[in-house]
């Protein structure tokens, strides 16, 4: 509790002097001479309340046999993942401290000429007959896509209650399946976001500013809206879903088209779509694991392009079905607003004014460092058993890396990302790009 409360008042010391000088920049509006404090003002409101949200959340709390009956299945599809990372995943889903009845594994045609999966198959069936967990390993041809595997799995599994989705490069936490079941107490509850850290997080620059901007996504604004039961996307590498999800939308979720497209990214927005359209849609930030993430800037750069179409996909989807009186249909489409009013703003503000007056203001580097370092503060309540305190705080260090990174780069990436929507295939590996040896070192 500590940690937890030393950063809710050090974000808020943050955020009240930005709010103060807001009220400052407002009265100086008033004579004209603020243009853009408007629009600023009400970007600012809005952080102001995901701030004020995402501490409203709180970890769902249960016995143990409340979730006990329910027969719980893991799938698990691989394509060219790097075999010592597959084991890994494997090993952990079998070490569970409430382990899975049963774990469908899917080799969905990776390259034979790239990787060999036997010894693993082997060491996994032999551990899990071990420790009496049912398992089933299908291997397709050709590759089809994630959503496939996955689809080949539930109609594999007619008696699950509960599914329990990993990415192959996985790794999960001890008490990950215990703690992500226990939202599932109760009956509203239709799908489970966990917390995803990242592996190879000291690998590189890359990595270390990758985690911060992720757990900070997942900490922020996904925990501002589980506070509301309106998760709106999981984290595809570690999330849970009432089995009746799954099969009533396998058929549209397996062969989902846009504009005649076939699409194969963005499983996880689709999913969580389903689940909130039916019931609650919660994370549990006491359910964590751990994913290898790009180590580079083209499988970087090629990963967040996936994510930004498929996030501008989704956008039509949610306009059409998420219901116009539900909470998370305004503030989806105040997020849309907040986009469209900054995309010209930040244009003419980092842009074009400095280029027509020939002054750049220092307060464009300074207010985005200090917002970046007091939304970052709740990244140091999450300790890491496998790293040291000072570790984490030199990655909460890079809080303005990460503010730059996203304003200017990925925030061009973004925009070709919704103009390019149209190219739906999958776009990463088509060989190993992440391996245990590589993301080990350092």
């Amino acid at each position: 509790m500590a940690p937890l409360a030393a950063g809710i008042i050090l974000s808020y010391a943050v955020f009240a002097f930005l709010a103060i000088r807001h009220i400052w920049l407002a009265m100086a509006a008033l004579n004209g001479s603020m243009p853009y404090v408007w629009p600023y003002s009400a970007v600012f409101l809005l952080l102001a309340w995901q701030m004020t949200a995402c501490f409203l959340e709180q970890p769902y709390k249960c016995h143990r046999g409340a979730t006990e009956d329910l027969n719980t299945v893991v799938t698990v599809p691989v394509y060219n993942e790097d075999p010592a990372l597959l084991a890994d995943c494997l090993e952990s889903l079998l070490s569970q401290s409430r382990r899975a009845d049963h774990i469908f594994v899917v080799d969905d045609g990776s390259k034979a000429d790239h990787v060999d999966y036997t010894a693993v198959r082997e060491d996994f069936e032999m551990a899990a007959r071990a420790v009496d967990v049912r398992t089933s390993w299908i291997r397709c041809t050709p590759n089809r896509g994630k959503r496939h595997a996955q689809a080949v799995a539930v109609r594999g599994t007619p008696e699950a209650d509960v599914y329990v989705t990993v990415d192959s490069d996985a790794i999960l936490d001890y008490q990950a399946i215990a703690e992500g079941m226990k939202p599932f107490a109760d009956p509203d509850v239709t799908s489970v976001a966990g917390i995803l850290l990242l592996a190879n997080n000291r690998k590189n620059l890359i990595t270390r500013t990758s985690e911060l901007w992720y757990v900070m996504t997942e900490l922020i604004d996904r925990s501002a809206q589980s506070a509301m039961s309106c998760v709106l996307v999981n984290t595809g590498t570690f999330a849970l879903y009432r089995a009746e999800i799954l099969r009533k939308h396998l058929d549209a979720y397996e062969n989902e088209t846009f504009f005649g497209r076939p699409v194969q990214f963005s499983d996880d927005s689709m999913l969580t779509l389903y689940a909130v359209l039916k019931g609650k849609t919660v994370q549990q930030p006491t359910a964590l694991g751990f994913t290898a993430m790009p180590e580079n800037l083209s499988h970087h750069f090629r990963q967040y392009l996936r994510w930004m179409r498929g996030m501008t996909i989704r956008t039509f989807w949610r306009f059409r079905y998420l219901p116009l009186n539900s909470y998370i249909y305004w503030l989806h489409f105040v997020r849309w607003v907040q986009a469209c009013i900054t995309i010209p703003l930040f244009l003419t503000v980092f842009a074009i004014d400095p280029i027509r007056t020939h002054h750049f203001p220092l307060s464009l580097f300074i207010v985005p460092v200090l917002v970046g370092y007091g939304r970052s503060l709740r990244y140091l309540t999450i300790r890491r058993y496998d790293e040291s305190v000072w570790s984490q705080i030199l990655t909460y260090l890079t809080a303005p890396l990460v503010v730059m990174w996203t304003y200017t780069v990925l925030r061009v990436l973004w925009w070709y990302g919704m103009a390019t929507c149209l190219k739906t295939g999958w776009g990463t590996r088509q060989q190993v790009e992440v391996s245990l040896e590589e993301s080990c070192e350092g």
